[in-house]
């Protein structure tokens, strides 16, 4: 693949990774199907709700330091920035940097603006930005208005470019394009690589991007130990660094549903190799993955020791852990690859998992074949997971399906999934912040909230004693959670 800058727009996840949202069966099913491709995308009778490209868009340009966002959109689309806020406050303390804070503007496109176009709302949008708050690029987020409207977002950026004179990066974020939300993510990623990224003059040889969430600063004592600096990418980065990235020695990701379109980008166009291992997430992973960034970086002679010594470092604690768990069952409800780092480490503390949920499954990925594979990863990791599906967050799905299984725990990305778990008597455990987890400490860490999740079990059966459903008595008789989907599970 090559990101060249005649297309302003990415092929979306459908069509370039052949994704899907419905699925079940298990998982050894589904990563042989996706190995030829043979599952459709289908579509659901009934949705209960959804998420948009345009989040994914925003959890990578919201937060960049010196940059501001416009949001091509009616004000309804453009509701959080609030959530940004919090979040930034937050993860800047933790990493000990300078609080910052979103720079976000809305057009607010209204009914005659689909009419008549909302060009100068934009061009006004840009002046204001400029104005407020000084920025080094401005990045413009197109929505269902705009793309319905068929505003020219490639035509404005290059004027507004001659005019202030600092890159404008369009992004094609809209959500009616893809089912995929996670297109977003692609989407932003791609306008960086356009309009942001320089070709290299020099190489940092001990420099290694990693494209991660706004999480804390988990990975800087990590590669310290192999004498390595880390280049968070991208959120709470500025434009001059991010313009550099292409000077590293190698590309990380912590999630490859997150990062493997631009990783492979940057291998592909600029020649930065892409750590082509699972995310370090759970011993076995972690030891991969570090000898991968070795491999890449001259480390090699050292990072056996660091792998051995990390080990013993954990192996006293982990124990104990792994009596507190023991004969523990778990149901995981996460994002793709995420789903499957989850699942591995549950594997470490000694866990039973029951059943997962990722809220969508690439049949491949970007440039990685069989080596990004995850869920093939998983497999061979873990064994069979006989209670596999793909569901894009629809609760009465989930709800039926937890419900049916009766894990102890309940783990999940998102805050709003240990709703679930509340409602059924089920201690969640919310991964918010995915760097927490990561490495051979995030072991440890996991374990400890697992087991601190078991001891709130009393007020939460507690809690689902009183919890007034809002399904009808027919919907939980139903044996089939997938009633209304006609798609790749039936």
């Amino acid at each position: 693949m090559s990101t060249t800058t005649s297309v302003c727009e990415l092929e979306i996840r459908e069509r370039r990774l052949k994704s899907v949202i419905t699925y079940h069966g298990t998982a050894t099913d589904l990563n042989e199907k996706s190995k030829t491709e043979s599952l459709k995308c289908g579509s659901r009778t009934y949705q209960q709700c959804s998420d948009c490209s345009q989040g994914c868009a925003e959890t990578v340009t919201y937060l960049l330091k010196d940059a501001a966002v416009i949001v091509h959109s009616p004000i309804g689309c453009c509701s959080s920035p609030v959530h940004a806020e919090f979040q930034g406050e937050i993860v800047t303390r933790m990493r000990g940097l300078e609080v910052q804070h979103a720079k976000i503007i809305c057009t607010n496109i209204r009914e005659e603006d689909t009419i008549y176009g909302a060009g100068d709302k934009l061009r006004k949008a840009a002046f204001e930005a400029v104005r407020r708050f000084h920025p080094a690029a401005i990045f413009i987020h197109s929505s269902c208005a705009a793309g319905i409207i068929g505003e020219d977002l490639e035509s404005h950026a290059e004027r507004l470019e001659e005019e202030l004179g600092i890159p404008i990066v369009p992004v094609y974020c809209e959500g009616f394009k893809s089912r995929i939300w996670s297109t977003g993510f692609d989407a932003a990623y791609h306008g960086i690589l356009r309009k942001i990224v320089k070709p290299p003059t020099k190489r940092q040889p001990d420099l290694v991007n990693l494209f991660n969430f706004m999480g804390s600063d988990t990975f800087k004592p990590l590669l310290q130990k192999l004498g390595l600096r880390v280049n968070y990418m991208v959120p709470m980065a500025d434009i001059e660094t991010i313009s550099r990235m292409a000077e590293a020695a190698c590309t990380a990701h912590i999630c490859q549903t997150l990062a493997t379109y631009v990783a492979s980008a940057l291998e592909t166009d600029y020649g930065v190799p892409e750590v082509k291992a699972p995310a370090p997430f759970g011993l076995d992973w972690t030891d991969q993955w570090l000898r991968e960034v070795a491999r890449h970086t001259g480390k090699e002679d050292i990072v056996e020791d660091v792998i051995r010594a990390e080990h013993e470092r954990i192996q006293p604690e982990l124990e104990e852990i792994r009596a507190k768990l023991k004969g523990v069952r778990a149901y995981i409800f996460a994002g793709d690859s995420y789903a499957h780092s989850l699942a591995n480490m549950a594997k470490d503390l000694g866990i039973e998992l029951v059943g997962l949920t990722t809220l969508h499954h690439d049949q491949k990925t970007d440039g990685g074949g069989d080596v990004l594979n995850t869920l093939g990863h998983l497999i061979k990791s873990k064994g069979e997971v006989e209670n596999y599906s793909v569901c894009n967050k629809q609760p009465y799905q989930v709800f039926k399906i937890v419900k049916k299984l009766q894990p102890d725990l309940l783990i999940v990305r998102h805050m709003n999934m240990t709703i679930l778990g509340t409602k059924l008597g089920i201690p969640a455990v919310n991964e918010g912040d995915v760097n927490v987890s990561a490495g051979y400490d995030g072991v440890i860490k996991l374990g400890r909230r697992l087991h601190e999740a078991l001891l709130r079990k009393k007020v939460l059966t507690t809690i689902a004693d009183h919890v007034e459903l809002p399904y009808t008595d027919w919907w939980l008789e139903q044996d089939n959670p997938f009633y209304f989907d006609g798609g790749n599970e039936l």
